[in-house]
C-alpha cells in the first residue's frame, strides 16, 4: 500500500508501513513539527491523528510566521 507525499517542491510515493499509520506519524518520520505544518488529505483539511490510506495524496504546507 502507497500513498503520494507532497511537500514544498518535492513529490514522492512512499509506503504505508502499517495499518494504523497517521498523519502525526509521518510528521515524526520527517523531523516536522505539527505546530509549523498544515496538513492535508486528498485535498482537506485534517488533523494529526487521521490514519492515511492506500493511494492517499498528502500534502503537508509549511506555515509561515511573521510580522
Amino acid at each position: 500500500m502507497t500513498f503520494k507525499l507532497k511537500y514544498k517542491n518535492n513529490e514522492e510515493t512512499r509506503e504505508i508501513p502499517n495499518d494504523n499509520y497517521t498523519i502525526n506519524d509521518l510528521l515524526s518520520e520527517l523531523g516536522l513539527s505539527s505546530q509549523t505544518i498544515v496538513s492535508k488529505q486528498n485535498g482537506e483539511l485534517v488533523i494529526e491523528d487521521t490514519v492515511i490510506n492506500d493511494d492517499d495524496e498528502i500534502q503537508l504546507v509549511q506555515i509561515i510566521y511573521g510580522g
